[in-house]
């Protein structure tokens, strides 16, 4: 009989090599965050529709906005001073004064500039924001707090508490018929709930600090605010100018063509967190050559999932939006045919910058960033009161591209920026003959219901991995050798 000893299939993962482990780790909590939050999205969009789903996208873009200036890179900055183990808890406390400053100036802002966010006033969200605002800087203090003292365990439980108590609430709201304000309720309940979960595991105490605390976490807060502030404008500032100009239902339209285009950066999200670290002691240590070798195969892994992801969702994307989110929805398949690119772009955008801030080069990052950021504004002024979403969506399209350009012209000063041309190769092959295999299946089954259009996925999902792992050996060996080390059987077949 066979027993599962946890002691024993522990040490069998514990042998997987690390990076690929912690991958593995990352990549599987990534997908059962987003597996979750697209199903919850699924129900919001067939139930509150589009026009209610874009103004809870607008409050959350404001959000960040106004959340931004009430942390002021400051969070950062405290958490780099209290890691480094002197005098936590003046670090803390003076982290603390200034983060409640912060929010009162941020909230000041926001109240100066009601007249001018006028669906936030009417769509009644505005007093739901300054509870956010006020909630966000009570979380942000004590989960800084704990993540600077090393229990980076906590502050990721703090995170599952908040994804969890927001859809879980959010979703009940929803059946009770609250609408936005059950969105938007859930929202801060999740943020409240995280900070009350880290609170808990906080053991820094307020204590008496000196003005050279404060100039201390001034210094080392000033580029990780600009920084902040790039991501920041790449992540939201389609959603507000899509709100300024169009509609709260074209708002809700575009967010979730562009929800359903991340699933091609999965495999990045993971592969960011795994190499930071490494990279960044391999940069010490001067060894570049290793930072080469992992920056190419990370680059191969990402486009591993993207590719097909791409091909599949330009065949299927109008489909999918139908079936999966409703007939509204559908409208959208031109923005999300053009996001699907933006996402490739993004893999080489994402780990170039992460490799330039990893070998302590956050100037040149934000430099780099700070020029797209500009282009992406401008452009998103000048296209969407033309083209709609689309415009929107050629808009991130053409600053994503020149960020990627950037960035790699930047990291090339450093180290040899490659693919693995093989490797690449063949995942472009394998993706060819999946979207033969669908369009002569779409053909012969017409995509009428949504368990044909699933088929069709299932189909040339099993088709391009079948394809891939025939044709390339490394990729079949590796992925081989991991899923052996997991305790999960390897088809004989392959």
């Amino acid at each position: 009989m066979l027993v599962f000893r946890p002691s024993g299939y522990l040490a069998r993962v514990m042998r997987i090599d690390a990076v690929q482990r912690q991958s593995v780790i990352s990549l599987a909590s990534t997908l059962a965050l987003t597996a979750i939050g697209f199903l919850s999205t699924m129900y919001f969009a067939h139930t509150v529709g589009p026009a209610i789903l874009g103004a809870y996208y607008l409050f959350v873009a404001y959000f960040s906005v106004f959340n931004l200036i009430g942390d002021g890179g400051f969070g950062g900055a405290a958490v780099k001073r209290i890691s480094e183990g002197e005098d936590q808890n003046a670090y803390f406390t003076a982290f603390a004064l200034l983060r409640v400053a912060l929010v009162v100036v941020s909230v000041s802002f926001l109240l100066i500039a009601q007249p001018y966010l006028v669906k936030l006033t009417s769509s009644g969200t505005l007093p739901w924001l300054i509870l956010a605002l006020v909630v966000s800087a009570f979380t942000n203090i004590v989960l800084n707090g704990v993540y600077g003292r090393g229990k980076v365990g906590i502050n990721q439980i703090g995170s599952l508490v908040d994804n969890l108590t927001r859809i879980g609430i959010q979703v009940v709201a929803i059946i009770l018929g609250y609408g936005l304000a059950g969105l938007t309720g859930g929202f801060v309940a999740g943020l409240l709930a995280a900070g009350i979960v880290n609170f808990r595991f906080l053991d820094l105490k307020l204590a008496p600090f000196c003005r050279s605390h404060i100039q201390s976490l001034f210094a080392f807060s000033f580029w990780t605010f600009l920084s902040s502030g790039g991501y920041l404008v790449f992540s939201y500032a389609d959603t507000i100018m899509i709100g300024y100009f169009m509609t709260d239902a074209d708002i809700g339209i575009y967010r979730v063509a562009l929800q359903l285009t991340s699933i091609a950066t999965f495999t990045t999200v993971a592969l960011h967190t795994t190499l930071y670290p490494k990279i960044s002691y391999w940069g010490k240590q001067n060894d570049l050559a290793s930072v080469e070798r992992a920056l190419a195969r990370a680059f191969t892994y990402s486009l591993l999932l993207a590719v097909p992801v791409v091909a599949g969702g330009w065949l299927l994307g109008e489909r999918l939006l139908y079936f999966f989110y409703g007939a509204s929805f559908s409208t959208g398949a031109g923005a999300l045919a053009i996001l699907l690119f933006v996402q490739v772009a993004s893999i080489f955008m994402y780990l170039q910058t992460m490799c330039l801030n990893a070998l302590d080069r956050p100037k040149d990052s934000f430099r780099v960033t700070a020029v797209a950021v500009t282009a992406n504004v401008v452009l998103n002024i000048l296209l969407i009161p033309t083209y709609g979403i689309v415009g929107a969506a050629l808009a991130t399209l053409a600053t994503m591209v020149l960020n990627a350009a950037l960035s790699r012209r930047a990291l090339s000063r450093s180290i040899r920026v490659r693919i693995e041309p093989g490797a690449v190769g063949h995942i472009v092959l394998a993706a060819l003959v999946m979207v033969t295999v669908v369009v002569i299946y779409s053909f012969v089954i017409p995509l009428t219901n949504v368990f044909v259009v699933l088929g069709a996925v299932a189909l040339g999902g099993l088709v391009y991995l079948l394809v891939l792992l025939k044709t390339d050996r490394g990729i079949r060996d590796e992925l081989k050798e991991l899923i052996m080390g997991l305790g999960i059987p390897w088809p004989g077949v392959l």
